[in-house]
């Protein structure tokens, strides 16, 4: 059904500048309520950039909300417990009293999503990028065209030209330690004996600070997270620097070999971003346009798709949409300012090291459930 505004009695359009997970989920929920959509992608082609993620019961129902879940389920990955080993000794188990949660490449993901955009008819552009707009509804492409619409979505990213163009008031900060991600064979059977089915986030303080995010995939790709703080030249290099890896994590030896043999990886530190609003006039920010974090809840991606479905939840049929975009953010921001600032305070203190560290509070936002707007599972 149409999506009418009220004024003009046309169907309402959205134009969205990105197409990551943020900008795709925006395009589909709105495509799903009635709204004429086109999508912007500043790149020649729709891909995923980085390795792997997690998906937490919040973001598994907003991909259930889109129609995308039974793709997404396919080939992806829940493992038994997510696992801490403390110097190489397991410390903690956990299971998150049985709180849904995934592990799968960010390209498998980002393909279900781009399936379910056309699928719907989302209108994608592609070398087609945004570099400002303007809270009355207009927005400048980089061809020098001017495209009106009652709604702009900026979801283009960390570096957001939608966001810096109107002048929303932020704050950015780096933190001390970042991550070399990389999808690699799971090598299982090379491995050995061990329960390699596991998530296990292995640290290391001595002699040096090393971290490697161990993260089954499906049965044949491996995430891994590679964590160094940015002062330690071998520690940070890419490629990796297979010698300082092994010797600290010798067990992995044959997945770090493959992982020494990727010459694209990149060594990013971690990035927040905290702006005064999300909104203004009849522009929203989502993703990590509106609030990059740290990833240490591994909840960047699960609040970004959060935010983007709500926002189509609450532009309703009849409402002003400047109106609507005030009441999205007062409803749905709270949570994820929370989490924002948890993630940068584990990051910053490297917390989840000593294990049993997923505490109620650090669980809020997984435990929302954004199509019935509750938190839906037991602490």
């Amino acid at each position: 059904m149409a999506n009418v505004n009220r004024f003009s009695g046309k169907t309402r359009r959205a134009e969205v500048a990105g197409g990551g997970f943020a900008g795709l989920t925006a395009a589909i929920a709105l495509r799903q309520n009635g709204w004429d959509v086109r999508l912007h992608e500043k790149s020649s082609e729709l891909r995923a950039f980085g390795a792997g993620i997690y998906l937490w019961h919040n973001g598994l129902r907003v991909l259930e909300g889109l129609g995308a879940l039974d793709d997404v389920l396919k080939g992806s990955h829940t493992p038994p417990a997510y696992e801490t080993w403390m110097h190489n000794k397991s410390v903690s188990k956990e299971t998150f009293n049985g709180l849904p949660w995934r592990i799968m490449t960010r390209s498998h993901l980002h393909d279900a999503l781009v399936s379910r955009a056309r699928a719907l008819g989302v209108d994608i552009r592609v070398s087609s990028e945004a570099v400002a707009a303007d809270p009355e509804g207009r927005m400048t492409l980089q061809t020098g065209e001017v495209v009106e619409a009652d709604l702009i979505v900026g979801a283009d990213g960390v570096g957001s030209k939608v966001r810096d163009s109107i002048g929303f008031k932020q704050d950015r900060w780096v933190s001390k330690d970042g991550l070399i991600r990389l999808i690699v064979p799971r090598m299982k059977k090379q491995l050995g004996h061990g329960e390699w089915d596991n998530t296990i986030d292995m640290w290391n303080f001595w002699p040096r600070v090393q971290r490697i995010l161990y993260s089954p995939c499906n049965e044949n790709e491996l995430y891994l997270g590679l964590m160094a703080p940015a002062a330690d030249p071998r520690g940070s290099s890419v490629p990796i620097d297979l010698e300082v890896w092994v010797e600290m994590f010798p067990f992995l030896e044959p997945c770090l070999i493959e992982a020494a043999k990727l010459k694209t990886a990149r060594y990013d530190k971690y990035e927040t971003t905290k702006l005064d609003s999300w909104t203004r006039g009849k522009v929203a920010l989502v993703g990590d346009a509106a609030h990059a974090m740290c990833p240490a809840l591994a909840q960047g991606a699960g609040c970004a798709m959060v935010n983007a479905f709500s926002l189509s939840q609450d532009l309703e049929v009849g409402s002003s949409v400047e109106d609507a975009l005030v009441g999205w953010e007062k409803r749905i921001r709270p949570i994820t300012d929370r989490c924002q600032a948890l993630s940068g305070d584990y990051a910053a203190n490297r917390s989840l090291s000593k294990g049993n560290m997923f505490t109620p509070a650090a669980l809020e936002a997984a435990r929302f459930d954004p199509l019935r707007r509750v938190y839906s599972w037991p602490q």
